[in-house]
This record gives structure tokens, C-alpha cells and sequence, in this order.
């Protein structure tokens, strides 16, 4: 049975029983509504249309999508849903409701219920009519310390101990997405007695390789130099003729501690972990050992799993301290802990200085460590991470999947963005590139030939329909069925995750596809299947919006394979959206993406990252933000630089709001 000294026990007991204050976010409370508005009114020009053209499909009695409209009887009731409105107005803009078969709005009905719907969202939280403070008030929430997730756990293990990668943080259960979609989301990082024990578990793990006991197998070749590098990190002093195993303990934990807890300690701080040196000592362990002991009670404390945000002492907007702000921008930028210069500029005080916080987001984004923001963010928001777990194509169709392809495609994508990133290229390119990245199995797959090992390399592209994600086997592979392409899904997957548009779920009796059609002489096409489908009324609205998109990636099969044919057809893969506007193919597609849709991605990418950055949803006043980001981007070659320093110099990135 292992044995943990008493003092560590109770130091977690301790530690846990009063976390940190402030560990979830919370909303900042918006202003009330303003009054409506002079020739907006509700009763007599909006809800006639709305009886008109969408009680069919959203009443209370049918809801279809969850929504009820009929019940918004009133102005003061219509105004309480800016979001709602800010919804509708989109889909009647972009002719995607009414649904194709149903009776259409004439264009000035249109344009009287995109005007509603302009006027009710901007009662809610109208940035351009608030004051300076006011937008301030909405703009900061409140203090809040939030625990890291797996990712920044193990980046952070690895630079603390000197680029020793442990995986300690593998031990630890997954955490789920909040906020906008992400796990940096403070009110989703929940804490439970069995994520304590984790923790033990993983801090031991660390602590074990690094002092292993006397009877301990020990590494050789690589590892060892990378343990033994990492060990004198750690061993800044040893006991001496002249140096007490104190004293030295003491010099060690006093240099071990601001690089853990990210911040400078008190002297007490030192004291308590050099009491777990001296309880081990006590117990006859060696100086290496009892060196152990102290650290592994750093390890589990909240000062190093939080990101621990100190309330002020009055009520009131007010400026996070520097060391705040430096631990804030590199697990946004990083996913992992402060190093030396960011720190040093930090006890300088220098923080607040928008011009030397753009000096660090140019020079942390040009560090191999930014390739903790793909991995944080974008693994998440185009929705890789499951691909080769919980999501794999059915090994009889495709035998050619394996763990190693599914690596390959992973890491496809993840290169491409972090070249993005590190060499400040055009977030553009998200959607089309001249250029990927491949190993030979990958190359394979593609028909690119000279690319041979298993190392992954950059290769420019003559065929137009690779380049971006579209064509990037593993966003094309978690967009499938196990077994088939989906049109569906990838249409969905473009409609939410590039443009950030929302998708009802389905109603609960919508009927499966009758792919099989046993008996049939002449079976009809996945396309005709989804044609005849999407005829019922009922399914209709979300299908004439997803399936165009997802039918101009059919060439692409469930591995991304290029295809002309299909069971001995021809691939159709070409769209008309509801708007009338017609594509023929990926390149089309893409096209169609980067110019006719470009501000919808530029939005929704922008409202990823900053909700990625706080660590929680982006309100209405936070749209504020996420349009001075748009607007960064289109004046400056939508370099991905004017997105992150846009972030890092916004007000709620750096600023709290104490209220009481």
C-alpha cells in the first residue's frame, strides 16, 4: 500500500474543502430592454406574418424544432427573446424559412420581419447605444478560478519539469464542452472525489519517475537523459559539507513554487510544502525522496490545478493583475504555463501595455508551444478529437482504417491550422489552401505521389479540391456514417462549425431512410432517397439547408477518397441552396464558402476563439467584441495575428467585474 505522509493528506483535505472562490463563470447581468421602438409594432405588422407563414410549423401545439411562436403574444413578450429574433431574421434572410414548400413572404414582408427582428435584438443588449461604462458593466463578468482540463494539464506538467512528457494527465476522466463548445469553460470543469484521487494518482506517477525508489527499474537510452535533464531542473541544491538537507530542500521548494503556482509565493507558502520535506525526512527517506514528497503535495494543490482569479476588495469594474493576465494568455495561446520572459514581464509590471502584450502574442504564437491553441481549440471546434476512438469508419467497408491512418488525418488538420497560426497566414485558408500536410499512407489515400515514411511533411497541391478542411480526409471521415457518406452531416457539419448557423435536432418521429430497399429492381440513389425525404413538410426546412453543402462533397468518400462513381453511377455533387444560388463540386463549394459566405465564418470563427479565450458563451454584449475581431480581420489580409491580439486586448479578456 503506498504511503503518503499525513501532512499531504490533510494539505488536500484542506485545500478541497476550501477551493478557490469564484471556481464557475457567471453571465454579466445585461441592461433592460430599451423600449420599442417607433414603427415596430409587434402586434400589428409582425405577428399576422408570423400567424401567416410559421404557426404551421412552430405552434404550440407542433413546436418543430422546439420552437413555439405562437405563444409570443405580446411586445413585451416578443422582446424578452433577442437571440430568437436575431435567429429568425437570419434564416428569412438567407430564404431558408419558410421552407421551399410552403407559401413564401413576398421581399417586403421579408424586409418588415428582418427589421422586427434587427430592432428586438438590438433591445436587448445594443452595443452601439450603450455608454462607455455601461458596455464595461456587460462586457466584464466576475472574478472566477477555473480548473485546467486534460490538455493544459499535460502541457503544463511537461514545461514545468523542463519538456518531460509524462502523460500523467491521461489518467485523468474527459472532461465535457461548455461555454461555446469548448472544455476551458469553467462551469463544466466540475470537481469530484474521484478526480481528486486522479490527481494523487497522476502526481505519484510524476514524482515516481523523477525519484524513483531504491528498488525501482530505472530508464535507459533517451529517457533517462530527458529524466535526468528534468531531475536537475528540479535539484537546484543538494545537501553539502556547507548545505544542510534543509536548507537545500528549502532552496529547492522556494525555486519550484512560483513556476507551479505561476506567481510569486509568501513565505508561508514555502513553509507548508517544506513541512512535507521535513515529515518525509522524519520518516527515514533520502533527500531525493523527502524532495518528492514536497512536490507532490504541490502538485495537488489548488494553486496549481486552478487558474485562480483574485476577487478585489470593493465592489466594481477593475484590471486582472499582471500575473493573471500572463497565465490567461498562454493557456490561450498555449494551452500550458507561463515561461520565464512572459514572467518576467509580469513582475515588471508591464502587463497592461497593449503594445508589449502584441510583442507577446507575435512572439508566443511564433513558439512551437502555440501548437497548444490546435490542439485546444481547433481539435475541438472542427471536431477531430473523436476520429480513431469513438469515431471510426466500419472496418469491413473500409479495412484500410487503422490507428495509424486515423493519426495521420489528425494530424492533417491540426498542421494545417497550427501553420496558420505560427506563420500569421489568412484564416482563410481554413477553408482552401494550395498546400496540406501527409505521410505515405496519407499521400496514398490522396493519389500524391514522392511522399514516402511515416513522418508527416508539407506538400503543395495542384488539385484544387484538396485544399482546407473540406477536403481533409479526417473532417470528411467524423462527418460519415461508419459504414456511407452523409450529406446530412456534412452539411450540418459546415452550417455549424464553419458558419456557425444553428440546426434544430430532429423531430423524434422522423423516419429512417430506407437504404436497403430489398426487392427493388431499380433502388433509388442516396441523393433520390434524401430528395424523397426531405419532400415531407416536416423535414423540409433543415434539409433544403444542409443537404446542397453536403451533396458538394460527395466525391469525397467516408475516408476522403476521390470518386467519380458510386455502385456504378455517376456522383452527382451538385447544390442549389435556398437562396437559388448553384455550385457543382467541392471547388465550387469553396468558392462559394470564401466569397458569398465569408462573413458568416469570420463571425462564427471569431465567436470560437473569444469564447475559447474566457472560457465561457459569448453574450450579446460579447458580440461587440467578436465584430471589432471581424473587422481586424478584413482590414489586415485576415491574418490569424489580428484575431488573437484582437482577443487579448479586448476588455473582457483582462477585465473583471466584482459585484459585491
Amino acid at each position: 500500500m503506498r504511503w503518503v505522509p499525513p501532512t499531504v493528506l490533510a494539505g488536500m483535505v484542506l485545500a478541497w474543502a476550501a477551493p478557490p472562490r469564484h471556481t464557475a463563470a457567471r453571465q454579466p447581468e445585461a441592461p433592460p430592454p430599451s423600449p420599442a421602438a417607433t414603427g415596430h409594432d409587434f402586434a400589428a405588422d409582425v405577428r399576422p406574418l408570423l400567424k401567416t407563414y410559421c404557426f404551421s410549423c412552430h405552434s404550440t401545439a407542433k413546436r418543430k424544432g422546439g420552437l413555439d411562436l405562437e405563444q409570443i403574444d405580446t411586445p413585451a413578450e416578443a422582446l424578452k427573446h433577442g437571440e430568437l429574433w436575431e435567429q429568425v431574421g437570419e434564416r428569412m434572410q438567407a430564404k431558408e424559412m419558410p421552407p421551399p414548400a410552403s407559401p413564401q413572404p413576398t421581399e417586403a414582408e421579408r424586409r418588415r420581419l428582418a427589421a422586427w427582428a434587427r430592432h428586438a435584438t438590438e433591445s436587448q443588449v445594443n452595443p452601439d447605444t450603450l455608454t462607455p461604462e455601461q458596455l464595461r458593466q456587460a462586457l466584464a463578468a466576475p472574478p472566477r478560478s477555473r480548473r485546467l482540463n486534460r490538455v493544459e494539464y499535460n502541457n503544463t506538467l511537461r514545461d514545468l519539469f523542463g519538456g518531460l512528457d509524462l502523460r500523467a494527465g491521461d489518467l485523468l476522466p474527459t472532461e465535457g464542452a461548455g461555454g461555446e463548445g469548448f472544455d476551458t469553460a469553467g462551469a463544466t470543469l466540475f470537481t469530484t472525489p474521484v478526480l481528486l484521487e486522479k490527481y494523487l494518482e497522476a502526481a505519484e506517477l510524476v514524482v515516481g519517475k523523477l525519484f524513483p525508489a531504491g528498488g525501482a527499474p530505472r530508464p535507459t537510452g533517451p529517457e533517462a537523459e530527458r529524466l535526468e535533464t528534468a531531475r536537475r531542473a528540479v535539484l537546484v541544491a543538494a545537501p553539502g559539507p556547507d548545505t544542510p538537507p534543509r536548507a537545500a530542500g528549502r532552496r529547492v521548494v522556494e525555486a519550484f513554487l512560483p513556476r507551479a503556482f505561476r506567481r510569486p509565493v509568501t513565505s508561508r507558502e514555502v513553509d507548508r510544502y517544506l513541512g512535507l520535506f521535513d515529515d518525509a525526512g522524519r520518516r527515514g527517506a533520502p533527500y531525493e525522496q523527502a524532495i518528492g514528497f514536497a512536490l507532490k503535495g504541490v502538485l495537488v494543490s489548488p494553486s496549481f490545478l486552478f487558474l485562480v482569479e483574485t476577487p478585489a476588495e470593493r465592489p466594481g469594474l477593475y484590471r486582472l493583475g499582471h500575473y493573471e493576465v500572463a497565465s490567461h494568455l498562454s493557456y490561450f495561446l498555449w494551452a500550458s504555463m507561463p515561461d520565464g520572459p512572459l514572467l518576467a514581464l509580469a513582475a515588471q509590471g508591464r502587463l497592461h501595455d497593449d503594445e508589449v502584450l502584441r510583442a507577446e502574442v507575435r512572439r508566443m504564437t511564433r513558439d512551437p508551444r502555440a501548437r497548444g491553441l490546435t490542439d485546444g481549440f481547433a481539435a475541438q471546434w472542427l471536431g477531430t478529437r473523436p476520429l480513431g476512438t469513438t469515431v471510426r469508419p466500419d472496418t469491413k467497408s473500409f479495412p484500410e482504417f487503422d490507428d495509424e491512418l486515423a493519426a495521420a488525418m489528425r494530424e492533417e488538420t491540426a498542421l494545417l491550422f497550427d501553420a496558420i497560426v505560427r506563420e500569421d497566414r489568412s484564416v482563410m485558408e481554413v477553408i482552401d489552401a494550395d498546400y496540406t500536410f501527409v505521410n505515405e499512407r496519407l499521400a496514398a489515400l490522396y493519389k500524391i505521389d514522392g511522399v514516402t515514411g511515416p513522418r508527416m511533411r508539407r506538400v503543395a497541391l495542384t488539385d484544387p479540391t484538396r485544399g482546407g478542411v473540406l477536403g481533409h480526409a479526417g473532417i470528411l471521415a467524423v462527418t460519415s456514417f461508419p459504414h456511407r457518406t452523409s450529406p446530412v452531416l456534412r452539411g450540418r457539419w459546415v452550417l455549424e462549425e464553419l458558419l456557425g448557423a444553428e440546426v434544430p435536432p430532429p423531430p423524434p418521429d422522423v423516419p429512417v431512410l430506407n437504404e436497403r430497399q430489398k426487392g427493388v429492381d431499380n433502388p433509388l440513389t442516396l441523393r433520390q432517397l434524401l430528395e424523397k425525404h426531405r419532400s415531407k413538410a416536416e423535414c423540409a426546412a433543415c434539409h433544403a439547408r444542409m443537404d446542397p453543402l453536403g451533396f458538394g462533397l460527395e466525391n469525397f468518400d467516408a475516408l476522403g477518397r476521390w470518386r467519380t462513381e458510386q455502385g456504378g453511377r455517376p456522383v452527382d455533387s451538385t447544390g442549389v441552396l435556398p437562396t437559388g444560388e448553384r455550385f457543382s463540386g467541392p471547388v465550387e463549394l469553396k468558392k462559394l464558402l470564401a466569397e458569398k459566405r465569408r462573413p458568416e465564418y469570420l463571425r462564427n470563427l471569431s465567436r470560437k476563439a473569444l469564447g475559447y479565450a474566457l472560457g465561457r458563451e459569448i453574450d450579446r454584449a460579447g458580440m461587440a467584441v467578436v465584430r471589432d475581431c471581424v473587422r481586424a480581420l478584413e482590414q489586415d489580409g485576415f491574418r490569424s495575428s489580428r484575431l488573437l491580439e484582437t482577443i487579448v486586448l479586448s476588455y473582457p479578456f483582462s477585465h473583471r467585474n466584482q459585484k459585491s
